[in-house]
């Protein structure tokens, strides 16, 4: 889920320093009871409302890496997985698994058939 917009929150905090009752902010704003609270609190204590930075690790593979491998489907179709992190091992330094590897490859749109990796667009008939 997607963190609520600045704008968003600082209108629930207007609305509750107007007086407004929490359960109706939340109605009005499609928010939860909570956030209302939570955001509430936070500008009555001077804390920034801004969304915090998302928890965990940056991604291994990032927008060179995606590139890479897009070009490396083209060229090379009947490449395995393994082949193909060898080649990121080898091309870009990035030493990561065939799990990850496959994932990458599935959010680009990427599916494996038979002896060869194809859009996975082309393989709906």
């Amino acid at each position: 889920m997607n963190a609520y917009s600045l704008d968003l929150r600082k209108k629930i905090v207007e609305a509750k320093e107007r007086g407004m009752p929490t359960a109706e902010v939340a109605r009005t704003f499609g928010v939860g009871l909570s956030s209302v609270k939570r955001y509430a609190a936070a500008a009555r204590e001077g804390k920034p409302l801004a969304p915090k930075k998302r928890p965990g690790s940056k991604p291994k593979l990032d927008e060179a890496a995606r590139k890479l491998l897009e070009a490396d489907l083209e060229e090379r179709p009947a490449a395995t997985l393994p082949q193909r992190r060898e080649f990121l091992a080898r091309v870009a330094g990035v030493r990561v698994s065939d799990s990850t590897v496959s994932r990458r490859l599935g959010r680009m749109g990427w599916s494996r058939k038979k002896d060869r990796w194809v859009r996975a667009s082309a393989t709906s008939s």
